[in-house]
């Protein structure tokens, strides 16, 4: 049973492994698919290592390996291929280069690759947080799997409930390339941000989160996958105004 845990890692592991395979491929909702099962994944073997007594400094650190295929590779993956529909048909088009190439220059053959800013932040981040004893009840920079989620949420929209407005919108290479900055900032920003975690169940003590989970629900029933990059929004600004964790931090 010890090691129970550790093989629920490595299941994050293979399942961010497919969903980076199937980000290459663009095929980007399967990408989403297994993105998810591998969160899943995350959330359940640090749950059961709890449970069970066995958290190890081995499980510490291949949880981190497994976030980086999951949470960091796989959405600088889906940028890339974001960005490269922007300019062009996808990234894995035999002709994108060419084409790229000739309608807009070698800035946008190689723009995609601006994606993968997302991939090295998020190393950044997990090796902070590794280094980082105090990220218990909150965190210090967005979460990488809430900011893959957000990234994730994009090809989702414009696949099944996307508009005019927003389908232009998230195609435009300078909204990509601004949110790509904003994403990799996000992710080592010196501000606190609430965790989803509860020492008891008391109203006044966790008004925040329960006001937020509650908005959250009401996005996704009335918005679906449109919800996901307001809940990503509401959870920085709830976590700016929640008395614990306004204050920003100074970093080295």
């Amino acid at each position: 049973m010890k090691h129970l845990p550790n093989l629920i890692t490595l299941l994050n592991v293979l399942f961010g492994s497919i969903a980076a395979v199937f980000a290459v491929l663009n095929r980007l909702e399967w990408a989403a698919v297994f993105f998810i099962l591998g969160v899943l994944c995350d959330f359940a073997d640090g749950l059961l290592a709890r449970r069970l007594g066995v958290q190890s400094e081995l499980g510490i650190q291949l949880d981190s390996l497994a976030d980086m295929i999951t949470s960091g590779l796989v959405p600088g993956l889906v940028m890339c291929q974001l960005l490269a529909m922007s300019v062009n048909a996808g990234w894995n088009a035999d002709s994108f280069f060419a084409e790229a190439l000739a309608r807009e220059g070698w800035w946008g053959a190689w723009l995609p690759f601006v994606g993968l800013c997302i991939t090295m932040s998020t190393a950044l981040r997990l090796a902070r947080f590794n280094l980082d004893e105090n990220q218990v009840n909150s965190f210090v920079g967005l979460p990488s799997p809430a900011n893959a989620l957000l990234i994730l949420s994009l090809p989702l929209i414009l696949m099944y409930n996307g508009s005019e407005f927003t389908n232009t919108l998230i195609l435009n290479p300078w909204f990509l390339f601004g949110l790509t900055v904003l994403s990799s900032y996000l992710l080592n920003a010196p501000i606190r941000l609430f965790a989803l975690k509860f020492d008891n169940y008391s109203f006044k003590d966790n008004s925040v989160k329960y006001i937020f989970l509650i908005l959250s629900l009401v996005l996704v029933l009335t918005l679906q996958f449109l919800a996901i990059p307001l809940i990503i929004i509401a959870y920085v600004l709830f976590s700016l105004i929640s008395p614990k964790g306004s204050d920003t931090l100074e970093v080295d």
